[in-house]
């Protein structure tokens, strides 16, 4: 099944989406972006979480070199701004994604991790960006996304110097959320979209659409947004069920 580019599972309202290039390390290829786009452009009804993961013992090596194409500027930006079009609706098409990521998260593989919403490393990763080792610069969101998680300065050195981070010192930077032993990601990641799966899909869909839209604004225009997101979620019936849970000390049940 290699010539397949995106392995998807459904099981109980989770779609398991595994990246299947592992000669390759799970590099990129137009096939594999195409097939997550497509996924999210039109989700399988029933699906309320999604896993990321590949296969082979990668999450993502970013660009597939080997099937890069001579471009002129034109081509090159109409290329990247493809990208920056599926990462948007990967982060803010509404359905939380959990990233199990182990091995190699480098280049366009950073680009999407920091695209998705949870974050789970094994201590196998590597998180880096070495595109100044090849001459070229991010075309993927990575100067938006992962800029923001590290700031400008950070990342310009982390590009610079092609320097590698390891699991550990990714959670402290922020570009992943968990740090679990070698072989774990998948599981912990399994465990945190069941988790996610059961809120309800009104705020879930919210907080998607809402939070990373409030940090580009203004400190007034994000307290504005943030009243119409409230106001949205607290008069919804899975509010009144939630109310209800809680004050008769059971669990809730949301649509």
């Amino acid at each position: 099944m290699t010539d397949t580019p995106l392995l998807i599972d459904l099981s109980d309202g989770i779609a398991t989406l595994r990246m299947n290039r592992p000669d390759k390390r799970n590099a990129m290829s137009d096939a594999l972006l195409n097939a997550l786009d497509a996924f999210f452009l039109a989700p399988p009804d029933g699906v309320r979480a999604v896993v990321l993961t590949g296969v082979g013992g990668h999450y993502c090596a970013g660009l597939d070199l080997s099937q890069h194409k001579a471009r002129d500027a034109q081509a090159t930006m109409r290329h990247s701004r493809h990208w920056h079009a599926v990462m948007d609706r990967i982060q803010l098409g509404g359905l939380p994604v959990v990233s199990a990521m182990s091995g190699a998260v480098m280049g366009g593989g950073l680009e999407l991790a920091t695209a998705t919403h949870v974050r789970v490393a094994d201590a196998t990763c590597r998180f880096q960006l070495p595109e100044g080792r090849r001459g070229i610069f991010v075309g993927g969101g990575a100067t938006v996304r992962v800029g923001r998680i590290l700031g400008a300065d950070r990342m310009t050195e982390m590009m610079l110097t092609g320097r590698v981070y390891e699991a550990d010192e990714a959670v402290r930077l922020g570009l992943a959320h968990y740090n679990v032993d070698t072989g774990d990601a998948l599981t912990k990641a399994h465990d945190l979209a069941a988790q996610i799966a059961q809120n309800a899909s009104l705020s879930n869909y919210i907080m998607i659409q809402g939070i990373a839209r409030i940090n580009g604004m203004s400190a007034q225009d994000g307290l504005f947004t943030e009243s119409l997101c409230a106001a949205l979620t607290q008069t919804s019936p899975d509010a009144q069920e939630g109310l209800a849970a809680f004050l008769e000390k059971r669990a809730p049940v949301f649509r």
